[in-house]
C-alpha cells in the first residue's frame, strides 16, 4: 500500500461560482469575447512560474486529469484570489471574494450503477458586506455539535464566520442568515482560526479549551469557545422563533473574549494559537525562564504558572513567540444584538456594546454610522523571543494536530519546520514558492487480536506534513520529523489545499465518549474539474525499513506487482517468483493479498497457479496450528479445489468420448413444433444474421481465463460452491465454458454434469448458467437448430434429475419452482427465437418429469399435470407471438427512412407496457418504415390488390429490374408478416387501436423536430418530419370510432398543438403580417414554411373534432358561429369496448392511447368552431403572405375565448358586430381571394411531378380556397355576395373569363356586378384602342367613328389596373354579351353597354 489521492466529492457548478464572483470583470462586449474564444491564445503563466521557481517537477506518482474546456474561464488561478473554507465534515464549502460569497452544500446522488456519490451544489449566493468599501479577508466554517441525546457528538449545523477589512466579524448560518456582527478592533481582519476539543492521547497532556482567534495587524482577539457556542445557539434559535411567530428578541448570554496588543514585531501576517503548555515544565526550565524574564533577582514559584502560547509570522522578527500568563488579563464581556427583526417593528435591537444587525432602515443606518460601537483597548503583550531574520518575511503558519510542530512558509520559497516547545527551527525545505501546508495524522492499523491485547494502551499515530507547491504543480507528503518523502502527486498548478485544523465545536470530555466522527483532515480542490480529493497515507510509511516487517512485506508485494505488470513473463519465472515471494512474506494479510494478485492475473498458466497454491498450502500445514492464519489456510484449500474443478472441466471438453442422444417421443413432439414455426424462424435468422464488428478478445470461442473462473466461485461455510454473478459478460463466459461443448455435441453431457454436481454447485445456478448461455448464443443455435435442441433437452433432463433440483416434497397442485425458473428466464429474454426453442424443450422435459413422478406415486395427478402444463402452453403461445412481433421489428426500413434503433421486446416488456404496448411497438415500426396511411390500411384489410402493389412500386427506389423485383418481394413478405401479426393479435392490433397509436407516434416525432423542409419526398431524403403532423392527421381520419377520434383530437390539441398555435397567433398579431422565417423559428420553433403546414394541419384537426362531435350528439344545428350555445346533448353512438387476447390478459402498465382517449371529456362545439375559424384565418395569412392582425378581427369576448380548454364553456360573441370589425374582416377575405386568383394564374411555379408529395394544406393553388373564404364570410357575419362579386371581378381582371362565368351564376345582386364589370370592359377596350403599342389604322378609324360619349368614357378609363390586359377580343365580346344579359334595360349605363357591344363587334369583324 502506498499514498493515494482519493476523490470523495465533486463541485457541480464551479463555473457558476466563478462567473458570479468575477462578474464585474466581464465587461468586454460579446463580439470581442467570441472573437477571443475563437483565436489561439497563449497562457504563459505556467512557463513563467516554473522558470521563477527554478525547480523541476519530480515524483509524478499520479497523472492529473486534463479537462480541455473553457480555457479562459477555468484554467486561470482564480481560486487563489478567493477566501475558501471547507467544513471539517465536508458538508459546506464557502468561496468569497470582495463583497460576494457563495455557499455550496453537500448532496447525495445515485449514479447509473446504483452507487451513491456526494456533490457540492450551490445553496446560497449573495453579498455579505454591509459597510461601504469593506471586503472579505478571511472566512472559516465551524460545525457545531448537536445537544440532543440521540445525536450527541454529531454535527447539528455549521456556522460561517467571516472577517472583513472594516474590522467586523460576522456570523452566518448555512443559508446565509446573519446571526451576529462584532467590531472588536478597527483594523482589518487578517486571519480567522479555530481550535476545538481533542481527546488527549497520553496521560499528563493538558486538555485544550475551544476558542476562536482573530488576528489584526497589531492585535489578537481570542473568543472563548463555550461562550461562543452558547451565543450562536441562542441567536439561531431566536432567528427561527422570529421567522415562525415574530416574537420579541431575548438577550443571549454575553461573549467572553481577550484582546492582546502584540508588541515588538514590525509586521504580522499570520498566527497560530497553541493554547496552554502541552507538557509540564521541569524545574530547570522553570528557573531558566524566570531568570531570563525577571533577571538576577527574579523569584521562582513552586509550580509554573499556566500560560497560553501564540506564534506569529511576518517580519522583524521573522517568527515571534508570545506567552500570555493566566490571570494577567481579565476576560472582557461583550453584549450581543441579535440580527432578527421583531414582528411588530422592522428595527433591530442593538446595544451600545457594538453588536450590529441587518435589515435597518435608512435613518438607523445613519445613526449607526455616526455612533460607532465602543472598542475595548487591547492588553499589551510583549514578545518573549523570536527567530530574527531581517531579509526573510513569513507568509503563513500551519499548526500540527499535536500542537508541538508548525510549518512556516516565507517569501524566499522555503518551508521551515518549527519545534514549538523549544522554539527552534529543526528542518527546512527549499524550492516551494507560494507553498500551501497541511498536516495529516494517521493512526496505526490494528487487527482484532492486537486490539484485545492493547486495549488499555493508546494507539500510535504517525504525523505527516503535506506541502502543495503550485508553481511546480506537485503535492508532496513528508514523514515527521526527519522522515523521507513518502509520496508525490502531480496535481496541476491552480489547485487549492484546504486544511481546517479543527473539528466540532461544543464537544467536551463527556460528549466525546465513543466519538467516531469521520472528517477529512486534508482536501485538495481542483478548480478545473471541480474534484475534491483527500490524501490517504498508510501508517507503515512512517516506520523505518530496518525495523518494520510490514514494510519489508510491502516491498516484496510491490516487487511481485511489478513482475505481474510486466508483459514478458515466462511460466517458469512466474512460478518461481510467486513461490519465493509468498514464502518470504511474513504478515498473513499481505501474504493473502499477494496470493490473490497471483490468482487474479489474466495470463497466469493454470499449472503454475496449482503449483504455487499447493506450495503455500504445504508450507502453512507445516507451521504451528496456533500461529497459522486460518483464513489464509482456508483460502488456499478452496482455491486448490476450484483449480482442480477448472482442470477437470477443461479436460472433459477436450476429450473425444461423446455420448449419443437417444431418440424418444419428446424429441418427436419437439420436431413437430419446430416444423410449425420453421418459416418464421428462418426469416428471423436471416434478419439477425447481418454482419457486425467484433473483437478477438470478445469471441465466444476464446477459452475462459482461470482468473475469471476463480473470481465467480465462492465457497460457503457448509461446503457448497456458490457462483457469484459479477457482470453479464463474465457470467456468459462461465456458462460458455461449462456447457457450450455439451450443446454442440463435443463433450459428454453426463460426465460434465456429474463433475459439476460433485463440485457442489447448486443445480439452480447451473440451470441459470445454461439458459443464459442458450439465450445469449442465439445466432449459433439457429445455425444448427436440430442438434442444439436435442442436446439442450438432454441437459435439462440431466440437471432436473440432480439432487436438489426438483424437491421431493413438491406439491403437485402448485407450480414447480424449478420449471418456473426456466419460464421466468424465457419471459425476460429479448432473444425471441432462443427463448421459444427453450420453451419447447422445457415444456416436453417438464411433461416427461411430471409423468414419471405421477407413475412413481401410483396415482393420477390430473390437477398437477394440468396446472403446470397450462403454464407452459400459455408461455409457448406468448413466445410465438413475441417471435412474430420481433421478426417484424427486425425488418430494416427502406433506404432514406428515419433511423431509430430497433426495439427489443420480450414477454415481460410487453406485459409491463400495458394493453397498448404491442400497438405502440408496431406504430414505432410503421414510423421507421414510413408507411403511408393508405398503404397501412390496405395491409390491415388484407387487400393486396393491384392498386396497393402499384403504390408499393411507386414507393420503391429506382434501380435495375432485378433490384426492383427484389424490393417488391421483400415488401410483399413484410406485408405478409404484418398481416400474420395482426391475425395473432386481433384485439391488440385492431385497426382503430393501431391507427390511434400511429397517429400519436407521428405527432410525438413531429413535436421533437417540427421544422424541416416540407416539400421533400420520401424516396430522396432521410428526414420526413415535415409530413409527420400531416400523416398523424391522416391516421386519425382512418380511425372509425368517433369516441377514440374525439379523445385523440383533444389530447393532441392540449398536449402538442395549442401552445405553438397560440404562439403563432400572438406573433402574427404582434407583427401585423405573415412573420418572416427568423421570427417563426424564435417564437414558434419552426420556419415559415413549416408553420404554414402546421396551421393547415391545425384546421384539419379542428374540423375532425367538429365532425366527430356532430356524430356523437344528436339535434346538432348546422354550422354556425353565432346562434349555437348549447352544451353536449345525449350521446347516440355507443363507445367501443377494448379487449386483449386471452394469453395477454395479464398486462399491467400504462393505459393505451385508445383507453386514454375514451376517458376524455366532450368538447364545447362553439369553442372548437371558434378556434377553427382563427386557424383558417392564420393559415390563409401565412399561405398568401397577407397583412393582418388576426386577433383584432374579433371582439373582446372572442379574444378571451381563444386558447381555453376545449371542454370548458366560454362566453362566445353574440348579437351585432362592430361595423369596424366587419370592415376589417371583409377587407382580409377580399385580399385572400385576390391572392388566390393571382396564385392560380402564376406560371412561375411549375406543377410538381407525380413522384413528389406537396402537402395539400399548404398549396396556395388549391381549388377549395374560394369556398373556404365564403364559409368564413358567413361565420364572420359578412355578405357572401360581396365576396362572390369580388371573386368574379378578380377572375376577369386576371383574364380567367371561363372560371369567372361559373362563379357569376351564384351572384345575387347582378346590377352591382354589372356596373363593376362594365368598368373592367371599358379598361380592356381602352387598352386595345388607346394604349396598345400596335395600334392599327382600322382601330384609329373605329375610334373616330365612336360616339363622343363613349370615346370620352374610354379615354377616362385606366387600363393599368388590369393585371392581364392582353385578352382576346372574343372573350371581351363574350363579357359584353354577359353584361347586356344581366343589366336591365332601364339601367343608367345600358346604352353605354350597347355602344360597347357595337365597338367590340366592329373590332372583331376587322380582326
Amino acid at each position: 500500500m502506498s499514498c493515494s489521492l482519493l476523490e470523495f466529492c465533486r463541485l457541480q457548478e464551479l463555473k457558476t461560482v466563478r462567473d458570479y464572483l468575477f462578474h464585474s470583470h466581464k465587461t468586454e462586449p460579446n463580439e470581442e469575447k467570441n472573437q477571443t474564444d475563437n483565436e489561439l491564445s497563449w497562457d504563459t503563466s505556467d512557463w513563467e512560474s516554473a522558470w521563477d521557481s527554478g525547480e523541476y517537477n519530480e515524483g509524478k506518482a499520479t497523472s492529473a486529469t486534463v479537462v480541455e474546456e473553457d480555457t479562459r474561464g477555468q484554467s486561470g488561478p482564480w481560486l487563489q484570489d478567493c477566501a475558501v473554507s471547507l467544513s471539517p465534515c465536508s458538508d459546506l464549502l464557502v468561496v468569497a471574494r470582495e463583497q460576494k460569497a457563495v455557499f455550496l452544500s453537500a448532496k447525495w446522488h445515485t449514479d447509473d450503477s446504483g452507487r451513491e456519490e456526494m456533490t457540492l451544489d450551490v445553496s446560497w449566493t449573495g453579498i455579505l458586506s454591509t459597510e461601504e468599501g469593506e471586503c472579505v479577508n478571511s472566512c472559516i466554517c465551524i460545525p457545531l455539535a448537536s445537544q440532543k441525546r440521540s445525536s450527541t457528538g454529531r454535527p447539528d449545523w455549521t456556522c460561517v464566520v467571516v472577517g472583513f477589512s472594516s474590522g467586523y466579524v460576522r456570523f452566518y448560518t448555512e443559508s446565509g442568515v446573519l446571526l451576529l456582527a462584532q467590531l472588536l478592533h478597527e483594523d482589518p481582519v487578517l486571519r480567522l482560526k479555530c481550535r476545538t476539543y481533542e481527546i488527549p492521547r497520553h496521560p499528563g497532556v493538558t486538555e485544550q479549551h475551544e476558542e476562536l482567534s482573530i488576528l489584526y495587524p497589531a492585535a489578537l482577539v481570542t473568543i472563548d469557545g463555550f461562550s461562543l457556542f452558547q451565543s450562536l445557539r441562542a441567536c439561531r434559535n431566536q432567528v427561527a422563533r422570529a421567522a415562525a411567530a415574530g416574537s420579541d428578541t431575548i438577550q443571549p448570554p454575553p461573549l467572553a473574549y481577550k484582546k492582546w496588543g502584540l508588541q515588538d514585531m514590525d509586521t504580522i501576517v499570520d498566527h497560530s494559537s497553541v493554547g496552554k503548555s502541552v507538557m509540564t515544565l521541569c524545574v530547570f526550565d522553570q528557573m531558566k525562564n524566570a531568570s531570563i524574564l525577571g533577571g538576577f533577582n527574579a523569584s521562582v514559584k513552586g509550580s509554573p504558572p499556566a500560560m497560553s502560547q501564540y506564534i506569529t509570522v511576518g517580519g522583524g522578527p521573522y517568527t515571534g513567540f508570545y506567552y500570555a500568563v493566566e490571570g494577567s488579563s481579565q476576560p472582557l464581556l461583550s453584549h450581543v444584538a441579535l440580527a432578527v427583526a421583531s414582528k411588530l417593528t422592522s428595527a433591530l435591537f442593538s446595544v451600545a456594546s457594538g453588536w450590529l444587525g441587518w435589515n435597518k432602515n435608512k435613518n438607523e443606518e445613519e445613526v449607526a454610522q455616526k455612533q460607532k460601537p465602543k472598542v475595548e483597548p487591547a492588553t499589551p503583550l510583549g514578545i518573549r523571543f523570536g527567530l530574527p531574520d531581517s531579509r526573510r518575511h513569513g507568509e503563513s503558519i500551519c499548526l500540527s494536530p499535536c500542537n508541538t510542530l508548525a510549518g512556516v512558509t516565507d517569501d524566499f520559497g522555503r518551508v521551515t519546520l518549527l519545534d514549538l516547545a523549544r522554539g527552534i527551527a529543526i528542518r527546512m525545505w527549499k524550492g516551494y514558492r507560494d507553498a500551501q501546508l497541511a498536516w495529516l495524522q494517521v493512526p496505526e492499523e490494528r487487527s482484532n487480536w492486537q486490539s484485545s491485547v492493547s486495549a488499555f494502551h493508546p494507539s500510535r499515530h504517525a504525523l505527516f506534513l503535506v506541502i502543495y507547491a503550485p508553481r511546480r504543480g506537485i503535492l508532496e507528503v513528508w514523514a515527521m520529523q526527519q522522515g523521507p518523502r513518502v509520496g508525490a502527486f502531480t496535481v496541476g498548478k491552480h489547485s487549492r489545499l484546504l486544511y481546517a485544523g479543527y473539528r466540532l465545536m461544543g464537544v467536551n470530555s463527556v460528549t466525546s465518549q465513543g466519538w467516531q466522527l469521520h472528517t477529512q483532515q486534508v482536501c485538495l480542490l481542483d478548480p478545473i474539474t471541480g474534484a475534491l480529493r483527500t490524501v490517504n497515507i498508510p501508517f507503515h510509511l512512517a516506520l523505518s525499513d530496518k525495523k518494520s516487517e510490514r514494510a519489508k512485506d510491502m516491498h516484496l508485494l510491490k516487487r511481485l506487482t511489478a513482475m505481474l505488470k510486466s508483459r514478458e513473463v515466462s511460466p517458469d519465472m512466474f512460478e518461481n517468483e510467486g513461490k519465493s515471494v509468498l514464502l518470504d512474506i511474513r504478515h498473513p494479510s499481505i501474504k493473502k493479498q499477494a496470493l490473490e494478485s497471483l490468482l487474479s492475473h489474466k495470463n497466469a498458466p493454470i499449472s503454475c497457479l496449482i503449483s504455487i497454491t499447493s506450495t503455500l498450502y504445504d508450507d502453512l500445514k507445516q507451521e504451528d496450528s496456533n500461529e497459522v492464519d486460518t483464513t489464509l489456510l482456508q483460502l488456499c484449500c478452496s482455491q486448490l479445489k476450484l483449480l482442480q474443478v477448472y482442470t477437470d472441466i477443461q479436460q472433459l471438453h477436450s476429450g473425444a468420448d461423446i455420448e449419443s442422444c437417444s431418440e424418444n417421443d419428446s424429441l418427436k413432439d419437439i420436431e413437430v413444433e419446430l416444423c410449425r414455426v420453421a418459416p418464421t424462424l428462418q426469416r428471423y435468422a436471416q434478419l439477425t444474421s447481418r454482419p457486425s464488428v467484433s473483437f478477438a478478445q470478445d469471441s465466444h470461442d476464446s477459452p475462459l481465463p482461470a482468473h475469471i473462473f476463480l473470481a465467480q466461485m465462492e465457497w460457503e461455510e457448509h461446503g457448497a460452491l456458490k457462483v457469484t454473478r459479477r457482470s453479464e459478460t463474465e457470467w456468459n463466459q462461465l456458462g460458455n465454458f461449462l456447457f457450450w461443448g455439451c450443446l454442440c455435441g463435443k463433450s459428454p453431457i453426463q460426465k460434465v454434469c456429474d463433475t459439476l454436481q460433485q463440485a457442489g454447485i447448486c443445480p439452480q445456478q447451473l440451470l441459470c448458467l445454461l439458459l443464459s448461455l442458450w439465450l445469449q448464443r442465439e445466432k449459433a443455435v439457429l445455425q444448427k437448430t436440430d442438434e442444439a435442441v436435442k442436446n439442450l433437452h438432454t441437459l435439462l433432463i440431466t440437471l432436473s434429475n440432480m439432487k436438489g433440483a426438483v424437491e421431493e416434497s413438491w406439491d403437485p397442485q402448485s407450480i414447480s419452482p424449478w420449471w418456473q425458473q426456466v419460464r421466468s428466464m424465457c419471459i425476460q429474454s429479448h432473444n425471441a427465437a432462443a427463448a421459444l426453442l427453450a420453451s419447447f424443450v422445457a415444456h416436453r422435459a417438464a411433461k416427461v418429469s411430471i409423468t414419471s413422478r405421477a407413475d412413481s406415486q401410483l396415482q393420477s395427478e390430473w390437477e398437477a399435470v394440468s396446472l403446470e402444463l397450462e403454464q407452459w402452453v400459455v408461455c409457448v403461445r406468448q413466445l410465438e407471438d413475441v417471435l412474430v412481433l420481433q421478426t417484424l421489428l427486425l425488418v430494416a426500413p427502406p433506404q432514406g427512412a428515419a433511423g431509430t434503433p430497433v426495439a427489443q421486446c420480450s414477454i415481460k416488456s410487453l406485459l409491463e407496457g400495458g394493453t397498448g404496448g404491442i400497438a405502440d411497438s408496431v406504430s414505432k415500426w410503421v414510423f421507421r418504415h414510413n408507411l403511408d396511411p393508405e398503404r397501412l390500411k390496405a395491409v390491415l384489410q388484407k387487400s393486396e390488390d393491384k392498386e396497393a402493389d402499384g403504390k408499393l412500386k411507386d414507393e420503391e427506389l429506382q434501380g435495375g429490374e432485378e433490384e426492383k423485383e427484389k424490393s417488391q418481394n421483400n415488401a410483399y413478405r413484410t406485408a405478409e408478416l404484418l398481416v400474420a401479426l395482426c391475425q395473432r393479435f386481433p384485439h391488440s392490433l385492431s385497426p382503430d387501436l393501431l391507427f390511434a397509436h400511429c397517429c400519436w407516434e407521428y405527432v410525438v416525432q413531429w413535436n421533437k423536430g417540427p421544422e424541416v423542409d416540407i416539400y421533400t419526398t420520401r424516396t430522396t431524403t432521410a428526414k420526413n418530419e415535415g409530413r409527420y403532423l400531416c400523416w398523424a392527421v391522416e391516421h386519425l381520419k382512418l380511425v372509425s370510432s368517433p369516441h377514440i377520434q374525439l379523445g385523440i383530437c383533444t389530447m393532441m390539441w392540449s398536449t402538442f398543438i395549442v401552445k405553438r398555435f397560440s404562439a403563432a397567433a400572438f406573433l402574427m398579431e404582434k407583427v401585423g403580417k405573415a412573420p418572416k422565417d427568423r421570427l417563426c423559428r424564435r417564437d414558434v420553433g419552426m420556419g415559415d414554411k413549416a408553420m404554414t403546414s402546421f396551421l393547415g394541419c391545425c384546421v384539419q384537426l379542428l374540423q375532425i373534432l367538429m365532425e366527430v362531435t356532430e356524430v356523437l350528439h344528436k339535434n346538432r344545428c348546422p354550422l354556425s358561429f353565432i346562434s349555437y350555445y348549447a352544451d353536449s346533448a345525449v350521446e347516440e353512438v355507443p363507445a367501443p369496448e377494448l379487449s386483449v387476447e386471452e394469453v395477454w390478459c395479464g398486462a399491467e402498465g400504462p393505459a393505451s392511447i385508445a383507453e386514454l382517449a375514451l376517458e376524455q371529456r366532450g368538447v364545447h362545439y362553439p369553442l372548437v368552431q371558434h378556434h377553427c375559424l382563427l386557424g383558417s384565418l392564420l393559415h390563409a395569412a401565412m399561405t398568401f403572405n397577407l397583412k393582418v392582425k388576426p386577433l383584432s378581427l374579433f371582439d373582446n369576448k372572442g379574444k378571451n375565448a381563444f386558447f381555453r380548454d376545449l371542454t370548458s364553456i366560454q362566453l362566445m360573441p353574440s348579437g351585432d358586430i362592430d361595423p369596424g370589425l366587419v370592415s376589417l374582416r371583409q377587407e382580409f377575405l377580399l385580399r385572400a381571394l385576390t391572392s388566390w386568383v393571382q396564385a392560380i394564374d402564376d406560371t412561375s411555379t411549375l406543377p410538381s411531378d407525380s413522384g413528389s408529395l406537396i402537402l395539400a394544406s399548404s398549396d396556395p393553388k388549391a381549388d377549395w380556397w374560394p369556398s373556404l373564404c365564403l364559409e368564413l364570410g358567413s361565420l364572420l357575419q359578412l355578405n357572401p355576395d360581396i365576396l362572390r362579386r369580388h371573386l368574379v371581378c378578380e377572375l376577369y381582371n386576371q383574364g380567367l373569363d371561363l372560371q369567372a362565368e361559373e362563379v357569376m351564376l351564384e351572384v345575387e345582386d347582378k346590377d352591382v356586378l354589372g356596373s363593376q364589370l362594365l368598368v373592367l370592359t371599358g379598361q380592356r377596350l381602352s387598352y386595345s384602342l388607346l394604349h396598345s403599342q400596335s395600334q392599327t389604322q382600322a382601330a384609329m378609324e373605329l375610334l373616330a367613328r365612336l360616339p363622343p360619349t363613349l370615346c370620352t368614357w374610354l379615354k377616362a378609363m385606366d387600363p393599368s389596373e388590369l393585371r392581364c390586359p392582353l385578352v382576346p377580343l372574343v372573350q371581351t365580346s363574350r363579357l359584353v354579351g354577359r353584361l347586356i344579359e344581366i343589366l336591365p334595360e332601364n339601367h343608367a349605363q345600358y346604352s353605354l353597354t350597347l355602344h360597347l357591344l357595337e365597338a367590340v363587334d366592329a373590332l372583331t369583324t376587322e380582326d
